[in-house]
């Protein structure tokens, strides 16, 4: 099992499993804000993927980085009328399995901290992974630029579970299962 030697961190590695519950709390999330905010409701059905990023999803790829919260990301294609709120507050959620640890800040969650986070996107091209490289590589925003530092992982669709978009080189994560 890799370890690290900062205590606030799990060093323990995702499985399939893990990527599922994440999708199930975006899920949640997304049900969530629409309910309250009924004005973006247009938007439910323009999710082009959902991911995990930056600390969290680097740990997926290196196994090294360790894990100190998660953040999972949805990226809604272009509404003719519509944005996604960037300024929407983070949502945060109990992962709700002790296996990660618990989030220092965050000590009533049985888990780690799951932040949940989305962006409108100005284009989208047919493949998910494709589609996140662009935004991220022409990092317009400081949001893309912050995530492209990192990683990025697509956890939904489901048929793309696991596919790592950033670093655009990363040929096999160590986190990754033969899943498929």
């Amino acid at each position: 099992m890799p370890s690290g030697n900062d205590p606030t961190r799990s060093y323990d590695l995702f499985i399939r499993s893990d990527l599922l519950r994440l999708q199930e709390i975006a899920a949640r999330d997304r049900e969530g804000f629409f309910e309250r905010n009924r004005k973006y409701d247009d938007l439910r059905n323009h999710v082009v993927a959902v991911a995990l990023c930056q600390g969290a999803a680097l740990h997926f790829v290196d196994g090294r980085n360790g894990i100190k919260d998660i953040d999972v990301w949805t990226f809604y294609a272009p509404h003719p009328a519509l944005r996604y709120p960037s300024r929407r507050p983070v949502r945060s959620y109990d992962f709700g399995d002790p296996r990660f640890g618990k989030t220092e800040d965050s000590p009533h969650f049985v888990g780690r901290r799951v932040d949940c986070l989305g962006r409108s996107l100005t284009r989208v091209l047919d493949d998910p992974a494709g589609t996140l490289r662009v935004y991220l590589s022409e990092a317009r925003t400081s949001s893309a630029r912050e995530l492209a530092r990192k990683a990025v992982v697509i956890i939904e669709p489901v048929d793309r579970l696991g596919c790592v978009v950033m670093p655009a080189d990363c040929a096999r994560p160590l986190g990754w299962r033969e899943w498929h």
